[in-house]
């Protein structure tokens, strides 16, 4: 018999509707039975117990809310009878105990990467083109006009061609305009076949902003250059602007003194007039090509992974199965002596305190504890707070407080021990599960995993995103089998069979460590590789001046 709802862990005082329930549905557990007071959506929740006036949710273990008014046994939670309510947290506790997964069918795997000579391994091999201010965005799209369809690096573009034979049929009469087929017609053969892309990034930054931004602009630049999913690149500078030319160097010095990959950095102010500037730029890209098209993909250990995890447009379900699922993934390769690391700070609200537990060390644990404070006390000086983050999307699929979203969200971190604690665009150094500051915003917390060295990314979702990242492939899971058949074109993993029953975690977990292993290895392109989403938006943490 199909499980049409469940209870998440033991001391839950909620039950959670894996299929819509009629009112008057009779619910069963362990030894009670009681009727539905309403009907309850899928992926909502109804109360096991009648709760009072400021009784507090419990859902995963741990407090996600209180109640605003009395809720019947049997009666949904909504935003009208449950706020926002989380447990405080301090001093870690020390006891810290981690059962390793069975890595037996992963220990000696390997993935087919590009090795770097500092040692890191690159699942892709793209060159960057990057401005350190807004004001080289035009040259930057210049640049990227003249290379991609000369060089075969142009994703293929159906609709282009379906607006040419528009055009062809209107001006032919008598013909059936509506008939017209969606075809290829880009040439996508690449010039350069171990290259696997030249990517040209823009953004808003660079100058008219705190100092601090353009720093960290220029740190999160130096790790995209780092990143061993990374060539080289060409840097177009203006001259006059905050994050100047100096501090990236010494951004990328501290990372990595031994930096030797190809590196271009030009300054318009210097050069002169603009086509000087870009034919220049033009030619030592080419070269730098040249240099990067020499690299083959040979043999690495799965350790030399470096797995961001990241969730967007969750639901009731993403904390039941893909978010757990993508979880046993962190705890395989954290086993195996690889890195993982999960973002989104406002989405760790409420878990503080069995993060914290988790922490190596008294020093790790208060760097998190700090970051936290100081992020949250932050949000609310601008009259805004943690508590607001659940979207319109997510309220409706079930996700009602901040505290039951970041319950479920950091269920992507598994269960093994924190080594390290990353502030915005710090590198990961260290082997086993870390966690990077970044805002619950989709593109800014994956332009952050890919600067602090992520080779590949792991997304969680519910509702559907395309977003994607320039350098690392980022692998989109699904949370509901629903979402993966309606947005074929976007999710690459079904995470739904866990919800259905027909899989468990772990067998979901290990299925998609083989589905990375591929995507690694460049044998599979991640959907968003596919469709070209590129999504680079730095994060600005100070104000405009």
């Amino acid at each position: 018999m199909k499980q049409k709802f469940i209870k998440i862990h033991p001391s839950d005082n909620v039950l959670v509707a894996l299929e819509a329930l009629e009112a008057g549905s009779e619910i069963q557990w362990n030894d009670t039975t009681f009727l539905l007071k309403e009907a309850v959506r899928a992926k909502h929740k109804f109360a096991q117990k009648d709760l009072k006036v400021g009784d507090r949710i419990f859902m995963y273990g741990g407090v996600v809310g209180k109640a605003n008014l009395s809720i019947a046994r049997g009666e949904a939670l909504t935003v009208d009878n449950v706020s926002h309510e989380t447990e405080d947290f301090g001093d870690r506790n020390q006891n810290l105990l981690w059962e390793k997964p069975d890595v037996s069918q992963f220990k000696g795997r390997t993935f087919k990467g590009y090795h770097r000579s500092d040692g890191q391994v690159g699942t892709a091999n793209y060159w960057v083109v990057i401005p350190l201010v807004f004001c080289e965005n035009r040259n930057v799209s210049v640049l990227k006009d003249a290379f991609l369809e000369e060089l075969g690096f142009a994703p293929p573009n159906k609709y282009k061609s379906y607006v040419k034979k528009l055009v062809a049929n209107y001006l032919r009469e008598g013909t059936d305009r509506d008939s017209v087929l969606l075809e290829e017609e880009i040439n996508t053969s690449p010039f350069f076949e171990q290259v696997d892309g030249i990517k040209f990034l823009t953004h808003q930054g660079g100058c008219g902003g705190t100092r601090q931004d353009s720093e960290a602009l220029c740190a999160l630049i130096a790790g995209y250059l780092n990143n061993p999913n990374v060539a080289g690149g060409t840097i177009l500078s203006l001259g006059c602007q905050n994050a100047q030319i100096s501090i990236l160097k010494d951004k990328l010095h501290v990372l990595n003194p031994n930096f030797d990959k190809p590196l271009y950095i030009l300054e318009q102010q210097i050069e002169g007039t603009e086509e000087a500037l870009l034919v220049k730029a033009i030619h030592h890209t080419f070269e730098g090509l040249i240099a990067a098209n020499k690299a083959t993909r040979q043999p690495a250990p799965l350790d030399k992974l470096t797995i961001g995890l990241e969730c967007g447009g969750s639901d009731g379900f993403s904390g039941i199965s893909a978010n757990p699922a993508v979880g046993h993934v962190s705890d395989i390769l954290v086993a195996l002596g690889g890195k993982t690391m999960l973002a989104e700070f406002p989405e760790l609200c409420g878990v503080e305190q069995q993060l914290l537990n988790r922490c190596v060390n008294d020093t790790i644990a208060n760097k998190f504890m700090h970051l936290m404070k100081t992020y949250s006390a932050a949000a609310v000086a601008v009259g805004s707070g943690f508590d607001m983050n659940p979207s319109p999307g997510n309220i409706k699929d079930g996700l009602i407080t901040d505290a039951m979203k970041s319950a479920g969200a950091a269920k992507k971190g598994g269960s093994s021990p924190i080594n390290d604690v990353l502030d915005y665009a710090e590198y990961a150094q260290k082997p086993g599960l870390q966690l990077l500051c970044t805002p619950g915003n989709d593109v800014e917390s994956t332009t952050t995993l890919a600067g602090s060295g992520a080779n590949i990314i792991l997304f969680t979702t519910g509702l559907g995103t395309p977003t994607g990242n320039p350098i690392a492939p980022v692998i989109k899971i699904a949370s509901n089998s629903k979402l993966a058949q309606r947005m074929p074109d976007i999710i690459d993993v079904d995470a739904g069979v866990v919800i259905t029953g027909e899989k468990s975690i772990p067998q979901m977990g290990e299925e998609l460590m083989e589905f990375i292993i591929d995507v690694a290895s460049g044998k599979k392109k991640t959907k968003a590789q596919q469709l070209g989403q590129d999504d680079f938006i730095p994060w600005k943490r100070g104000i405009s001046l």
